[in-house]
């Protein structure tokens, strides 16, 4: 079973130090998605439909709302992996056209070679986490080099202004509309002809126009949006489990802890207790 070893949450988003042992479901983000191994067995991940190495010198990088997925080889052993979930509005402090960080294309290939510069800084980042988890300045300074390195080197970031235009123009009205309904009731089940009905659509044009709008199906999107809800829920949160699941719709607790297992690789009761580690 995964192990969180530290959560780190602000402003900038999360950033989880990951002891992984077992796959992940595909799934998206709404971030700029960054995955660098620390320590352990190199591993791969699946982005998009190619297969791509996280070794020692590889990295990961996942645009936002790009599905991907974790698929552990129990031969293999355990990966220390540091999980960067950055949100594209902080990314643009640094440059206004890195709010472009949250559309398809910010990253020109879903891995690539890193340099020692920016294995030393994950390296810093995942022992400053552990050794001393509650140094937030610390933890952000590092956080905001290492996101500075990657970005200046696996993104044609000069062209980000244009990539932001296309990736607003590219979501239909109707997609739109029916993603805020989403978002607003996140307890009600995707139902794929009522979705297709309520934006005037036949079902296999509308499941067609909300994957090529949003990047992912609506189930995909669905459960990205109630995962959103979770994590905020479990970290800055008082309220019981059950509760949390009950309110997205997950009628059994077990059932609500096997989603967030899936999709983070812990319990949400696991989460909960590591990220206050830094509080």
């Amino acid at each position: 079973m995964s192990t969180a070893l530290r959560i780190a949450h602000g402003a900038f988003g999360r950033v989880a130090l990951l002891d992984m042992d077992a796959s992940l479901v595909r799934h998206a983000h709404p971030h700029c998605h960054v995955l660098l191994k620390v320590e352990g067995g190199d591993t791969h991940f699946i982005v998009g439909d190619r297969i791509v190495p996280l070794t020692d010198t590889m990295a990961v990088f996942v645009d936002g709302w790009r599905p991907h997925a974790y698929i552990h080889d129990p031969t293999r052993p355990r990966t220390l992996i540091l999980a960067l979930y950055i949100e594209p509005h902080w990314l643009q402090i640094f440059r206004s056209s890195w709010a472009a960080s949250g559309a398809p294309g910010f990253f020109a290939q879903p891995c690539g070679e890193i340099s020692p510069r920016i294995r030393m800084l994950a390296h810093d980042l995942a022992v400053v986490m552990m050794a001393h988890p509650d140094s937030r300045g610390d933890q952000e300074k590092l956080l905001s080099d290492l996101m500075i390195a990657v970005i200046e080197r696996f993104t044609e970031w000069r062209r980000m202004s244009s990539i932001r235009a296309i990736g607003g123009a590219r979501l239909d009205w109707r997609i739109r509309r029916i993603a805020e309904s989403i978002r607003a009731d996140v307890s009600r089940e995707v139902d794929i002809s009522r979705l297709a009905g309520e934006a005037g659509l036949s079902r296999s044009h509308f499941f067609r126009l909300f994957e090529s709008s949003i990047g992912v199906p609506p189930r995909v999107f669905y459960n990205v949006v109630r995962l959103e809800h979770a994590v905020q829920a479990v970290v800055t949160g008082d309220s019981r489990l059950a509760d949390v699941g009950a309110r997205l719709g997950f009628e059994v607790p077990a059932h609500f802890t096997r989603f967030f297992r899936n999709h983070t690789g812990v319990s949400p009761s696991e989460f909960r207790s590591v990220s206050r580690l830094a509080s």
